[in-house]
């Protein structure tokens, strides 16, 4: 059964539902960068959430999932409070689109996800795709940067989580082939097209079997130590330094941090060595796929993976375990966490003529480790994609 005879079973209609997609995202390099204002680069992928709806008059919400159980009603007259559970990012779309729009049609959805694994910016990609459905019904028009903006509060003042603008920026601005260069800070990006010169290569999305939950993680901590570095660093350096909530890596030139460095906690110096070394590698990454040197851009990613575990200090056991284990095999030429590296999934960019040995290989060595994720553990082979479209 597709999304809309599932949609058409639930609600018992005839009628054919409105439907939004949103893709998901892979992010090779720039990995905890956006939220200290950093370089990012990502692309999106030919996997994502789709939304079938149809619209209420009375404002009520009534919302089904394909990956989870239960189901979420509000209404969007309403303050909707939290529930700590899947519907909460509907919830958080609708309160982020009130604060400028006005919103009177609710409406009754089903929502699917076709890669129900964590690390793919799956929370950014079901709140985008709930954007648009309420936009879509209340006649509200929002461009691509709008888009984003209402998505990042979403999660930052809703949700509670201190996220970037990679998520969003590569689920609306990607395009297929193409290599998203972004500056979160200006929010000036280049779309670098894959190179003449450049080799057939796949993305393998890689599932450790161990479900990512950002909630109850050091997620937020993390970032708390890189905005204590910066503060710490420009009190030093007598920069002004405004508002610890306003206090962002960029703001600290690297010979700041190189001067004053051995002042600051050693975490804290981590988290900052962290940002400065993925500052490079996305300019360096940038150079590489634009000359087509898939070699050199996937040796990129493996140093940034490094330096998630080492300075930024993330990466579940079994993240690092499937780590190590890309690094020996045959056909792979850079891989790293997906996303936060709280549990979840990580990518590898590949040799396409050698996946099944990769997946073999991959499967065999992972499970020696971790034989309980048996039943869960999965490999999906992916290509880029457009963003979502407007």
């Amino acid at each position: 059964m597709d999304n809309e005879e599932k949609f058409k079973s639930i609600f018992n209609t005839n009628q054919t539902p409105l439907s939004v997609y949103c893709p998901y995202r892979i992010a090779p390099v720039g990995a905890h960068s956006d939220y200290q204002h950093g370089l990012i680069s990502g692309f999106a992928i030919n996997h994502g959430v789709e939304i079938k709806f149809l619209p209420t008059e009375d404002g009520s919400v009534t919302l089904y999932s394909g990956n989870f159980e239960g189901v979420t009603r509000f209404s969007v007259y309403e303050l909707p409070q939290r529930a700590f559970a899947w519907g909460d990012f509907a919830k958080a779309a609708c309160v982020s689109l009130k604060r400028k729009h006005k919103i009177d049609k609710g409406m009754i959805g089903y929502i699917y996800g076709d890669l129900p694994v964590g690390g793919l910016s799956s929370s950014a990609a079901v709140i985008i795709s709930y954007i648009r459905a309420f936009t879509e019904l209340n006649g509200i028009t929002l461009n691509k940067e709008e888009i984003i903006n209402f998505a990042l509060y979403a999660e930052h003042d809703y949700l509670e989580m201190n996220v970037g603008k990679m998520d969003q920026s590569c689920e609306v601005y990607s395009k297929k082939d193409h290599l998203l260069f972004l500056d979160t800070l200006t929010d000036e990006y280049r779309l670098i097209p894959t190179s003449e010169n450049m080799p057939p290569y796949l993305f393998a999305v890689i599932f450790s079997g161990k479900e990512r939950r950002l909630a109850n993680t050091a997620f937020n901590s993390r970032v708390d130590e890189a905005k204590a570095a910066a503060f710490a660093l420009r009190a030093f350096a007598d920069i002004p330094y405004g508002s610890f909530k306003d206090s962002y890596m960029r703001d600290v030139p690297r010979e700041v941090f190189d001067e004053y460095k051995d002042r600051i906690p050693a975490a804290w110096r981590r988290r900052a060595e962290h940002f400065y070394g993925e500052f490079d590698r996305v300019k360096r990454g940038a150079a590489a796929w634009e000359n087509g040197d898939l070699e050199e851009f996937g040796k990129i990613m493996f140093e940034s993976g490094h330096s998630s575990i080492y300075n930024w200090e993330t990466g579940s056991p079994e993240l690092q375990t499937l780590y190590e284990i890309m690094k020996k095999c045959d056909g792979i030429y850079g891989g790293r966490f997906s996303g936060a590296g709280f549990n979840g999934s990580s990518v590898a960019l590949i040799d396409p003529s050698k996946k099944e040995a990769i997946a073999e290989f991959l499967k065999e060595e992972y499970l020696r480790v971790y034989p309980q994720y048996t039943d869960c553990f999965s490999i999906h082979f992916c290509e880029t994609a457009d963003g979502i479209k407007i």
